[in-house]
């Protein structure tokens, strides 16, 4: 969708400069976002505010939402309200960052869609189908853009596996794996710290299912150019029992041409293996690894091939979006909600059946 608020210019013709506000404090990508937009000179920061956290936190340390926000500060964010609604009713905005808790992206995304502003999010989607889907519709219906940012977006070396996918390279993929982990979000913190945050609390949105296995859904969708059917998951609480979410899943999901492997961990020091995102196709094989990608057109040790840069204004999140309000440039397929709620319902899928034991149809798009 086109935004017009974004085609405006100043009144004496100069060009626009960008009032851009933050919501929620809770994912730390919250951070590469004001580091990314600070770096702009058609920027003016207005105002901040956090959600309420179901759950007090302990700790203040780096990462967390209170230390977020004072990195917010010592950027030039100016004001921080208490209350989000606040800030919506009193604050002239252009561009609202959302980064609360999983669950309550959707809560967030409609109060500033009905304020009239765009949105800039960040994965995963939400926390259920239903609830991405109701940004989605908040966003159209109020005539605002709603924009999911993934960092896997910005990878020259995602880039140039699509192309050569789309160019046939290795011919037909008829699978796909994904494996993502580490150690969990705020390691650092001891075990009673990490138990009052919204990352290991279920209710919350957290867990490690919507945390790592969103990326392999979103980029199967996008590498495939197709929804998928259906998904069987599985997934526990396997190391980190103090909280209720899970630390460990794996997604198996069915296209209709194709099938893709999504593993997640919060768990593991270390994967063992040099490619944990490898995409199989009928002529040869494609695997990621530190430095660029590998080309496999047999048995042998494959080329290795080292992605060129992505142009400047492609290389982050924020340089592309004020480019698409700058020149009306398409934004990346990754970050729409077209893409974004297919993955959503592989996502949606998996969760209901770690719970059902079956595998689970995909939701389709109803706008």
């Amino acid at each position: 969708m086109e935004s017009i608020r974004f085609k405006l210019k100043g009144m004496d013709g100069m060009a626009k400069t960008y009032r851009i506000g933050v919501i929620g404090f809770a994912h730390m990508h919250v951070t590469w976002f004001v580091d990314q937009f600070s770096a702009l000179e058609n920027v003016e920061w207005v105002a901040c505010a956090d959600t309420v956290p179901t759950t007090p936190s302990l700790s203040d340390s780096s990462t967390t939402r209170t230390a977020n926000v004072r990195h917010a500060q010592s950027k030039g964010v100016p004001k921080v309200y208490d209350d989000y609604r606040e800030m919506l009713e009193k604050e002239e905005l252009d561009l609202v960052i959302a980064c609360p808790e999983n669950s309550r992206h959707g809560e967030i995304v409609e109060a500033i869609a009905a304020a009239g502003v765009n949105i800039l999010t960040e994965k995963p989607p939400a926390a259920s189908y239903d609830e991405a889907l109701r940004m989605a519709r908040a966003a159209e219906l109020e005539g605002v853009e709603l924009i999911i940012n993934w960092p896997s977006t910005w990878s020259p070396a995602w880039r140039l596996i699509k192309k050569m996918v789309d160019n046939g390279d290795i011919g037909d993929v008829f699978q796909y794996k994904w494996r993502a982990g580490s150690m969990g979000p705020l390691s650092s913190l001891t075990d009673k710290e990490k138990s009052r945050e919204w990352w290991h609390r279920a209710s919350d949105g957290g867990g490690v299912l919507l945390d790592y296995c969103c990326y392999g859904a979103c980029i199967s969708r996008w590498l495939l150019g197709e929804s998928a059917v259906a998904v069987t998951g599985i997934a526990g609480n396997f190391a980190s029992q103090y909280g209720d979410a899970d630390d460990n899943a794996a997604l198996l999901v069915r296209y209709p041409k194709a099938m893709t492997i999504l593993e997640s961990t919060w768990s593991t020091v270390n994967h063992g293996v040099s490619s944990t995102s490898i995409v199989y196709g009928t002529k040869g094989t494609i695997a990621v690894e530190r430095g660029g990608i590998r080309l496999f057109k047999d048995n042998g040790a494959g080329d290795l091939i080292t992605p060129d840069p992505l142009p400047d204004h492609e290389g982050n999140a924020a340089k592309a979006i004020i480019h698409h309000f700058e020149t009306g440039a398409a934004l990346h397929p990754t970050i729409t909600p077209e893409i974004n709620l297919d993955a959503m319902a592989i996502l949606d899928a998996g969760i209901r059946s770690t719970k059902s034991g079956k595998m689970e149809l995909c939701r389709t798009r109803n706008w």
